[in-house]
């Protein structure tokens, strides 16, 4: 800043007046209007292309893609049944005499459970027992008679060789004679076969009066006691059995497996479970049979194993946790879990190739601890973001800093 000051002369019979004019400059404006020298000096630059300059690339943590068979075991839900179970009707009409069994009882093959009465079929065998008897005296008559018959007419034939000795109508009419008594012999024979098969049914139906176990097993109902009518003509209306018997000795294991974990089933194959009742204890079956058929509603397909059970502990009913072991038919590739990242439309990893991102879609199967099943565009060895998210944009530059993945 430069301050002049002007003074007015005495002659103008004025008081001196001392006028101030302030006039303000810069050194670097003046500098700045001249274009600038080599001399000046002033603050740093901040143009366009100060701000233009490029900025370093995200560094990000990387993991590799690996490739391994697959050893996953699911727990899947299972129920233990038995491996025969029957209910027990009479197959006759009558009125139970005693019952030898009861809820709990375990009883072998062919052992007595429930003894009927019925009176009528004591009169219905002695009636099949006397017409087989008239059968067969009617039978022993008439082949008594055909064999009279046949001999009449070889006499007659061996005399009809001498001319003149026996008329020919004779000889023909014994023929004759001797086939019809053939044909009641015939006859006879079926009405005596028929009168045996009749007499065995009533000997049959009377066994039945005696209910036997079909199997070894245990009885799980009753629902009779003696002096009860019972028949069987209230089994096709879902009439109440008398004996419910079940085999304990063997049991299935019946399992849903869901559709997607159908494949590499093989018959034989031993798998582990566990039940409530006996926490801690391994438990095992054998694969036996496969439905070969999903349920369209559950969208599983049974499978049963063979469970063997001598001692009785496991109880045909019984709720269990199943160790199913999946398999694949080639090698699985896997991703740590926190590389799949999702929107509400896709789910994703973000491979890192030439320094650049790209998203590659892919489907997420089964984990494997800290590892993730993968199904996609991806190959053994690609790098992919260890922490993924959908605010690493495809095509950013990043720079690659490799970790492994957790296992």
């Amino acid at each position: 800043m430069i301050m002049i000051t002007l003074q007015t002369p005495t002659r103008c019979r004025r008081p001196a007046v001392s006028t101030t004019v302030l006039i303000l400059g810069t050194a670097l404006l003046g500098s700045a209007a001249c274009g600038g020298g080599a001399g000046t000096t002033g603050a740093p630059s901040t143009g366009p292309a100060a701000a233009s300059a490029p900025a370093a690339p995200l560094t990000i943590d990387i993991v590799k893609v690996v490739e391994e068979p697959l050893a996953v075991q699911l727990s899947l839900p299972g129920e233990l049944v038995p491996y025969q179970i029957v209910a027990i009707h009479p197959r006759v009409s009558g009125f139970v005499k005693s019952v030898a069994v009861d809820r709990g009882s375990r009883v072998r093959a062919g052992t007595v459970l429930i003894t009927l009465d019925a009176p009528e079929l004591v009169a219905q065998r002695s009636e099949a027992q006397s017409k087989l008897q008239a059968a067969e005296s009617q039978l022993g008559s008439a082949r008594a008679k055909a064999s009279a018959d046949q001999g009449t007419f070889d006499k007659l034939k061996a005399a009809s060789a001498t001319p003149g000795v026996v008329a020919g109508n004779d000889v023909a009419v014994a023929e004759r004679t001797a086939e019809a008594s053939r044909s009641l012999v015939l006859a006879g024979e079926q009405h005596v076969e028929a009168a045996r098969q009749a007499a065995n049914a009533v000997r049959e139906m009377e066994s039945y009066l005696r209910v036997t176990a079909p199997f070894s097993g245990v009885i799980t109902e009753r629902n009779v006691h003696p002096g009860a009518l019972v028949g069987p003509t209230g089994v096709s209306a879902g009439a109440v059995p008398m004996l419910r018997l079940v085999e304990h000795h063997r049991l299935r294991l019946v399992v849903p497996v869901p559709e997607a974990y159908t494949a590499e089933m093989t018959a034989g194959t031993t798998i582990p479970f566990a039940v409530a009742a006996y926490p801690g204890q391994a438990w095992s079956g054998t694969i036996a049979r496969i439905a070969q058929s999903v349920d369209v509603v559950t969208r599983t397909m049974a499978v049963e194993l063979d469970v063997a059970n001598p001692d009785g502990r496991l109880a045909p009913g019984t709720f269990c946790q199943v160790r199913w072991p999946i398999r694949r038919t080639a090698p699985s590739l896997f991703v740590p879990s926190g590389s799949v990242a999702s929107t509400t439309d896709r789910s994703f990893v973000i491979r890192v190739r030439g320094g650049k991102t790209e998203w590659v879609d892919v489907k997420t199967g089964l984990t494997s601890g800290a590892l993730v099943e993968v199904f996609g565009a991806l190959k053994a060895g690609d790098d992919v973001v260890g922490r993924a998210n959908d605010e690493l944009r495809p095509g950013t530059e990043v720079r690659a800093r490799e970790t492994k993945p957790a296992t």
